[in-house]
């Protein structure tokens, strides 16, 4: 198959022709059909769970699963990606739009698509920029972390629905959670006996058998049950007829105001959207062995929303549920997303008329139950074995869960960064010594070994960057060395894995070899890139240096310093460290 990679500038990035449509064949259609059907039976009920996420009526999430599904997959980068609405970028939707309006009500509904096209532009401009790259200075704790808060947003918002109470409309989770307590001498027997229903049937389904449609199972089970109640005179809320199965064209027109206020939530969005869109396309290019482009799934999902928002959809990412069903159902090429959307609009029309029966307690159960899958406990406890990713889940987490998910997101970026940044000022700074390992000599950590050490040479290691934030950090560490063996004036520096070096480094490598000339001594850089040896040149290093301390090799390093050891050093020493002492002075020679 054909990669899916870049394939130019930004013309080429959103020409419609796209590199993709040389893959298909009479098979590969076949195969495509088959999983875009398999697609829209789990995707309608994900899209009627979801719009009541984001507080907004079933219709909206059937869209989004339209337009911005069909697109996002003939323009991205992954050749088996389904997008559509997902439960965290639902949330957010609903924490950002419930602080200007009222859920359900036409300005939301108007708030909600200005919002979704606000995140596409967004994402296309990063996207043309080929910003792509940026993404990955995210980490993945701050997903982690904001999909637990995310499930909890999520579970306390259902609770009241799950309860027949009123809900509440808290920006945080802790806030919803303690409006549903106060209610709960009013909770409403009919709407838990639906609700439970629901919930026990999608756990017994799935534990039958996986490959069931647990979700229309329990809705049809709530569906029942929320009959069978009303026919004895209780009455448990159900939806309201859906006023059309196919989106209409309609361009929102909001006020500079709210646009304005709506930017941080876009930006939050727009940020979520793609790390799980770039998460999903990596994980599933890597299943397949194909070449994946982020910069180009960015342009896919910023059109995506870009025409979702103009077209009654909202907010839409890749979902990794329905990618996972699209790959394991045999999905070849994007025409599955294509073949998924006819499949739902001919389900709909039949179906349409059936969401009147669909009591809002199922709806609320079948949400619990996303909502506890959207936790993943044993990737949290993997996170926990790192301090640094620990400390980015927590803060994305417990800022979550005290004020909102948009500040989460934020705090968790910064968190991100602040980890990022502490990595980069502390590269490692070892010392070396050679030892025979399965009969070769090979340099090893002399600390951690306990290796002997020449007295009067010092092997050491940088890995790690070499600039500004750096230095200091470095600088620490070899005056730390320099304290344990005060008498290895002669210093054999090995640059492993230092990147590109800048002035900062530059002129503390130029100190270095000052201070080690002004103790008696000298210093030795081993350099093996040529790209490095050649800013070593530009940035006066080698100028300081002299050419002939400058070494691509332990082995001519090491000849070069023992030379530099005064014979009386070497006629005391029996330490003997290196082969090369083995043409020097030793204690054993006569005289």
């Amino acid at each position: 198959m054909m990669p899916r990679a870049g394939i130019g500038g930004a013309g080429a990035m959103l020409s419609p022709m796209r590199p993709w449509l040389a893959d298909v064949t009479r098979a590969g259609v076949r195969a495509d059909f088959i999983a875009g059907v398999t697609n829209a039976a789990v995707a309608l009920p994900q899209g009627v769970a979801f719009a009541t996420i984001a507080g907004l009526s079933p219709e909206y999430g059937l869209f989004a699963l339209m337009v911005p599904t069909l697109v996002a997959a003939w323009w991205g980068s992954s050749s088996v990606m389904m997008s559509g609405p997902t439960t965290a970028i639902s949330a957010v939707v609903l924490a950002t739009l419930t602080q200007f309006a009222t859920p359900g009500t036409a300005d939301y509904v108007t708030l909600a698509l200005t919002l979704t096209i606000f995140v596409g532009a967004l994402q296309l401009i990063a996207g043309l920029m080929r910003l792509g790259g940026l993404i990955s200075f995210v980490s993945h704790s701050v997903i982690v972390g904001f999909t637990a808060v995310a499930a909890l947003l999520i579970a306390a918002s259902q609770l009241a629905p799950a309860m027949g109470i009123p809900a509440d409309h808290s920006p945080n989770a802790l806030g919803r959670f303690q409006s549903v307590l106060s209610q709960l001498s009013e909770a409403q027997w009919p709407a838990m006996m639906v609700c439970v229903t629901t919930i026990g049937t999608i756990i017994a389904a799935q534990w039958i058998d996986r490959r069931l449609p647990a979700y229309m199972l329990g809705l049809a089970a709530g569906a029942l049950v929320g009959a069978g109640l009303s026919a004895t005179g209780l009455v448990v809320d159900t939806f309201a007829p859906l006023p059309s199965v196919l989106p209409r064209p309609l361009l929102p027109n909001p006020s500079m105001s709210d646009v304005a206020a709506l930017a941080p939530g876009a930006l939050s969005i727009a940020l979520v959207g793609l790390l799980e869109a770039i998460s999903i396309g990596r994980v599933f290019a890597l299943r397949r062995g194909e070449a994946y482009d982020p910069n180009q799934e960015i342009v896919g999902q910023g059109l995506s929303n870009l025409a979702g928002g103009m077209f009654q959809a909202y907010a839409s990412s890749g979902s990794f549920t329905r990618s996972g069903l699209n790959a394991d159902a045999g999905g070849r090429t994007p025409l599955a997303a294509l073949f998924a959307v006819v499949a739902l609009i001919g389900m709909l029309v039949i179906l349409a008329p059936l969401v009147v029966f669909i009591p809002i307690p199922a709806i609320a159960g079948v949400i619990l139950c996303v909502a506890w899958r959207l936790i993943d406990l044993d990737e949290i406890r993997h996170i926990m074995l790192s301090r640094g990713e620990t400390l980015i889940l927590v803060a994305t987490f417990v800022t979550g869960v005290l004020t909102d998910l948009e500040f989460a997101i934020v705090v968790g970026v910064l968190a991100s960064l602040a980890v990022l940044l502490k990595e980069i000022a502390r590269p490692y700074v070892g010392v070396g010594a050679p030892a025979l390992l399965g009969g070769r000599r090979r340099f090893i950590n002399a600390e951690r070994h306990g290796l002997v050490q020449c007295p009067r040479i010092a092997l050491w290691r940088l890995e790690g960057l070499l600039c500004f934030a750096s230095v200091d950090q470095v600088a620490q560490a070899f005056r730390r060395l320099e304290a344990k063996q005060t008498d290895q004036t002669i210093k054999i520096l090995t640059l492993k894995g230092v990147g590109k070096l800048d002035l900062a480094g530059a002129d503390f490598l130029v100190r270095e070899i000052r201070e080690a000339r002004r103790k008696g001594g000298e210093l030795h850089i081993i350099s093996v890139l040529q790209e490095r040896r050649e800013a070593l040149e530009r940035l006066g290093v080698l100028g300081e240096l002299g050419s002939t301390r400058l070494h691509r090799n332990k082995q001519e390093a090491v000849a070069a310093a023992v030379q530099q050891v005064a014979p009386d050093h070497c006629r005391i020493c029996r330490a003997r460290v290196f082969v090369e002492c083995g043409g020097r002075p030793s204690p054993d020679d006569p005289g």
